[in-house]
């Protein structure tokens, strides 16, 4: 499984609905596991981005079908991000000149 970091920034159209944020985020989650990836963590955040999704994907291309989905809602922007843990960064790292 690959695992992603996604942001997200709530739209005027996701704003004006705030009170339906709760259900959608849960069919978010459930688009996740659905397309066979698993939700590894979910905040709410204060700043600059309004959420963070922490996923796992069975492939680059499930997880951008996700986010396609995710952004053809129109209630938030993604910024999307390729995640590696302490140990894959020690394996890479193994072949650089």
């Amino acid at each position: 499984m690959v695992t992603y970091c996604v942001l997200y920034q709530f739209t005027s159209a996701g704003m004006a609905n705030v009170k339906e944020l709760p259900r959608g985020i849960a069919e978010a989650h459930q688009a996740v596991e659905a397309m066979g990836g698993r939700v590894v963590a979910c905040y709410v955040l204060m700043g600059q981005y309004d959420s963070v999704g922490i996923y796992e994907f069975p492939s680059d291309e499930v997880a951008l079908a996700f986010l396609l989905g995710m952004g053809s809602r129109g209630v938030a922007k993604t910024t999307s991000l390729r995640a590696f843990t302490p140990e894959a960064l020690a394996e890479v790292v193994k072949n650089v000149p």
